[in-house]
C-alpha cells in the first residue's frame, strides 16, 4: 500500500459506533463502561497535566490556556468535562453521527467543544498542534496502528504531552475484557473488541519513542465490583494508561 494510501480509519469499526451513537450520553445504555471509567481517568488527566505545566490541580479552571485533543472522541464523554476543566478542546471523530451526537449534547450543556468530522491525518495535514493529545480507547479500533501514534504523536508540542488507554493483549484480557465483560456481563455489546486488535504496552511505547515522544509513566487500571468503580493498579495486564512527553 502506497503512503498516499494508507489511513488510520477503519471503516467497520466506525459503522460498528454510528450505529449506537444515540447512546453515547445515557450512563445505563451500551457506553455505560466509559461513563464509569470517566472519573478515574478524568482524575489521572487532571492530574498529570497539571504536574507538567505547573496548574493547581484545585484551582476552577486549572487547565485554562491549554489547546487540546480528544481523538477518536466518540460522543465527547471526556471532552465535555476536560472543557469545563478551561482548555480549549477539539474533539475529532471519523464518525459524522458521533460528532452530531457530540455537537447536540455540548451545546445543549452549554460547553464549548469544537467538534470535527475529520481523522488523525487530516488534523496533522491541515498544521494542528496542541498542548495535550488525549488517545483514550481508541488505538485497538484503528486500522493501522503504527500510522496512527506517529500521525497522533506529531501534533504534540514541545513540552506537551499525549495520553494513551486500551486493552492489553493478553489471555488475561482476553477473557476478562472480552468473554466476560461482553458475554458474561453484558457490559459491551458482543463485537465490540476484538482480541487480534489489542495493543501490548510495547507496541505504543516504539513508535512514540522513534517519534520524539518519551514514557513517563504507565499505569494498569482495574474495576473493583464491591466499590463499584475503577481504580489505578500496577497490573497492566488488562486496562492500562500510559503517558508521553515531547521535551520542551
Amino acid at each position: 500500500m502506497t503512503e498516499a494510501a494508507r489511513t488510520t480509519v477503519d471503516k467497520d469499526q466506525v459503522e460498528w459506533f454510528s450505529k449506537m451513537a444515540a447512546e453515547w450520553w445515557s450512563p445505563t445504555g451500551k457506553f455505560r463502561p466509559l461513563h464509569k471509567f470517566n472519573p478515574v481517568r478524568l482524575s489521572y488527566i487532571r492530574e498529570r497535566i497539571c504536574q507538567n505545566f505547573d496548574r493547581d490541580p484545585k484551582a476552577h479552571r486549572p487547565l485554562e490556556g491549554l489547546r487540546i485533543l480528544d481523538i477518536g472522541c466518540g460522543g465527547g464523554l471526556l471532552s465535555e468535562p476536560v472543557a469545563r476543566m478551561g482548555a480549549t478542546v477539539i474533539g475529532a471523530d471519523p464518525s459524522e453521527k458521533n460528532i452530531g451526537i457530540a455537537s447536540a449534547h455540548a451545546k445543549e450543556s452549554g460547553v464549548p467543544v469544537d467538534y470535527r468530522a475529520v481523522t488523525a491525518e487530516d488534523l496533522a495535514a491541515a498544521g494542528e498542534t496542541f498542548d495535550v493529545v488525549l488517545n483514550m480507547e481508541v488505538v485497538e479500533h484503528v486500522a493501522d496502528v503504527n500510522l496512527f501514534l506517529t500521525t497522533c504523536a506529531g501534533m504534540v508540542r514541545p513540552g506537551g504531552l499525549m495520553f494513551m488507554a486500551t486493552i492489553n493483549r493478553t489471555l488475561k484480557a482476553r477473557a476478562l475484557a472480552i468473554f466476560a465483560a461482553e458475554n458474561v456481563l453484558r457490559w459491551l455489546p458482543r463485537g465490540t473488541h476484538q482480541y487480534e486488535k489489542l495493543v501490548r504496552p510495547e507496541e505504543i511505547e516504539r513508535p512514540l519513542e522513534a517519534s520524539g515522544l518519551h514514557i513517563i509513566h504507565r499505569t494498569g487500571v482495574f474495576f473493583n465490583p464491591l466499590q463499584d468503580r475503577w481504580n489505578l493498579s500496577p497490573d497492566m495486564d488488562v486496562n492500562y494508561m500510559l503517558l508521553a512527553k515531547r521535551e520542551a
